[in-house]
């Protein structure tokens, strides 16, 4: 595990602060640096600020500006993106993080991933009409009536901001976009199959590793270095947890109104995130996706 984006942080970082002589006809690191820097940033001007259209290019809906289906297909901003290209470095790395940043293997896992979610799967969906999925847009992130109307959120909540059943009962229920409510089931489903590719893959190195620092047996390099230092008390550590958690409870259950998360809702999101810092983190090491 060698967490990709750290390795980035650390070359900055040595570019900017070790001394180095610059070769015959070369640079140095920090020269290389702020060349590139200088150059994002006069390059940003254009997509970010003087031409704006240059995040995406959508060349199928410039021929057929007035067809629904080429709006669906080709708009990188509305559609399903196809033939679209962008120009701006933050579409580029949208989906993804900094491609220059993450290994071989894991960029063309997220790509086959996303050319399946969003050439096959979602078109497959709507284009068969799954869940009446021609009532709504194909790609939208907002929430919509029976008749593929706008959902009127401030409709179905009381003052208190708290759900009204009977109201929600007379506008309907809510609907989402095919892309929508396909990534919504990625999500979870990458969830799961985050705990049981750890557990498969990594599940005897997280035992010995455990065991062994239960036992203080192997040491690694940063560990050696760092026994030269005072370590801080574990109990240290569990005061401010338990500290946290407990102010925590005490103000969801002071602005329970406001707040409307009860104290079990604050032991359960505990749990969430202890169960899955472990499989993210060593996910995140070695391929650099969150």
């Amino acid at each position: 595990m060698w967490w990709p984006a750290n390795l980035v942080q650390v070359s900055l970082f040595r570019a900017l602060h070790e001394k180095e002589e610059r070769s015959k006809g070369g640079v140095t690191r920090t020269q290389f640096f702020l060349i590139a820097f200088t150059c994002s940033f006069a390059y940003y001007v254009f997509p970010g600020y003087l031409f704006e259209m240059l995040t995406s290019l959508s060349w199928i809906c410039w021929i057929f500006p007035k067809s629904i289906l080429a709006q669906q297909l080709g708009s990188g901003l509305y559609g399903l993106g196809i033939g679209a290209f962008g120009l701006d470095w933050s579409t580029i790395s949208s989906y993804l993080g900094s491609p220059l940043a993450s290994p071989w293997f894991a960029t063309a896992n997220v790509a086959a991933g996303f050319v399946f979610v969003m050439y096959v799967l979602t078109p497959l969906c709507y284009w068969f009409n799954v869940y009446k999925a021609k009532t709504f847009p194909i790609f939208s992130d907002d929430l919509f009536t029976a008749t593929g109307q706008e959902y009127n959120i401030t409709a179905i909540i009381d003052s208190n901001f708290h759900l009204d059943l009977a109201a929600y009962d007379r506008e309907g229920p809510l609907y989402l976009s095919t892309f929508f409510a396909v990534t919504y089931g990625v999500g979870f489903a990458a969830l799961t199959a985050t705990i049981m590719h750890v557990a498969l893959f990594h599940g005897r190195e997280i035992w010995e590793q455990s065991m062994a620092s239960f036992q203080e047996k192997t040491m690694d390099i940063h560990s050696r270095l760092m026994r030269k230092y005072t370590q801080v008390p574990e109990w240290w550590f569990v005061c401010i947890l338990l500290v946290n958690i407990a102010l925590t409870i005490f103000t969801c259950e002071y602005y329970k109104d406001q707040l409307q998360l009860p104290w079990w809702g604050v032991l359960l999101a505990c749990g969430i995130a202890i169960t899955f810092t472990l499989p993210i983190g060593i996910i995140t090491a070695i391929t650099n996706q969150d």
